[in-house]
């Protein structure tokens, strides 16, 4: 089996954080309910009283992390047209998701800290799914996607000087 390149163990890493998100995201779409209060009261109030509506947009959901965290391998691998393009919007989802991932791990953190105190209070149980268990995955999604984009384009500019 050949040697993976530093980028493609990165890239593979974030692509395995986005299928374990996207993973739970089809189990709520099919009915399932372990973890849902992590999430939110919301989330199970809606997927009790409206359970098509909810599992649809779940498919939805699940359908676009699974896009996200696929296509950033295939374009790696030129397997895509247009790989650059691909590339692009791999950058982008990798600032979004470390973005969203740190932000609102660290405002669960302090909320749960007792240094951030909600208008209304806050959902303990949910609170501690987002500090503890879904932002901290996208944060490390986007870390690890955005460390395979820019290994990998370190290792393409090497590559291109070396050959002229």
């Amino acid at each position: 089996m050949p040697k993976r390149s530093a980028e493609a163990r990165l890239l593979m890493g974030a692509a395995a954080a986005g299928l374990v998100h996207a993973g739970f995201s089809f189990y709520w779409a099919l009915g399932g309910r372990w973890l849902l209060p992590t999430v939110g009261q919301w989330a199970v109030a809606y997927a009790r009283e409206a359970p098509v509506t909810a599992g649809l947009l779940l498919i939805v959901v699940a359908a676009v992390k699974c896009a996200v965290a696929i296509l950033p391998v295939l374009a790696s691998r030129r397997k895509l047209a247009r790989p650059a393009v691909w590339r692009g919007l791999a950058w982008l989802a990798a600032i979004v998701l470390t973005g969203y991932g740190a932000l609102n791990s660290v405002v669960a953190w302090l909320v749960l800290g007792g240094a951030l105190r909600p208008e209304g209070g806050f959902e303990r149980q949910a609170m501690i799914g987002h500090a503890y268990l879904w932002d901290p995955l996208f944060l490390v999604w986007g870390l690890l996607l955005g460390a395979g984009l820019l290994v990998g384009s370190t290792d393409r500019r090497k590559r291109a000087r070396a050959a002229v």
